[in-house]
């Protein structure tokens, strides 16, 4: 089957690999039918930071059609149609028993600790997987994980909040005004330094364009104090921005890989 595979920073080949034999126990063979390209896979194919085996197959958002079940899985049938969470989490420490996968001692990620989705065919544990309705569109559905990310950081801000400010609308943070769209009473404030992109998610959230600065910020909320904001840029300029228009007290959801 064809795989595209890192091999180091720059290094990334697209090569026939041998397909996956059955599962093991506890694991689902899916065929790939859509995988997303994160931000932090160009990170790692121009930096290699979080290179830990090489040749690796990565991609973590992903959405697949499942043929074939490891022993001791029966959440799954063949045909099922199931996106995976990103995070390779053990299952069996304290913090996976408590609930706290994301601080798992051991935590991974798909296409770091086990080969990801840029593949035809990927094996997965089950434990990192979610049935999905068998009509939605793959290119939707590969849009799981980031929309997850949208969510979680949108479900930290408060809930007092006037008004939301999001910084950089590529697609966490386009993510993020969309939800606020749906789910918050308030303002919704977006800014990027690309006017294009800027436009097309107030065009599709509601959302008001701000220039990222206080005068603008105030005229926007009619100088009423800005207490949430989501950073999605990873830029160190932006961040050192928004915090000087972020009312005291205020939350700041931070998302965005910063590279410095």
């Amino acid at each position: 089957m064809k795989a595209a595979r890192l091999y180091g920073p720059g290094d990334l080949r697209i090569e026939d690999i041998a397909t996956p034999g059955l599962p093991d126990a506890g694991w689902v063979k899916l065929r790939v039918d859509a995988a997303g390209i994160c931000g932090s896979d160009l990170h790692n194919f121009r930096t290699g930071q979080w290179i830990s085996r090489s040749p690796s197959t990565a991609g973590h958002e992903l959405t697949g059609t499942v043929t074939a079940i490891g022993a001791g899985v029966d959440a799954f049938a063949v045909g099922d149609r199931v996106v995976a969470d990103s995070r390779f989490w053990c299952g069996n420490c304290a913090q996976c028993h408590g609930g706290r996968r994301h601080l798992c001692v051991s935590l991974g990620f798909v296409g770091e600790i086990c080969d990801g989705g840029f593949a035809e065919q990927a094996v997965l544990p089950a434990r990192l997987l979610h049935i999905i309705d068998a009509g939605l569109d793959e290119r939707v559905a590969a849009m799981a994980e980031p929309l997850a990310v949208a969510l979680h950081a949108v479900r930290r801000l408060p809930k007092t909040a006037g008004s939301v400010l999001v910084v950089g609308c590529g697609p966490i943070g386009g993510l993020a005004a969309l939800l606020l769209s749906r789910t918050f009473a308030g303002t919704v404030l977006v800014t990027d330094r690309n006017q294009a992109r800027c436009a097309r998610v107030a065009q599709v959230t509601g959302a008001t364009i701000v220039d990222l600065n206080r005068d603008a910020i105030a005229a926007a909320t009619a100088n009423a104090p800005l207490l949430a904001a989501i950073e999605a840029t990873g830029s160190v300029a932006a961040l050192n921005q928004l915090l000087g228009v972020v009312d005291p007290g205020g939350t700041i959801a931070m998302v965005g890989i910063f590279h410095g």
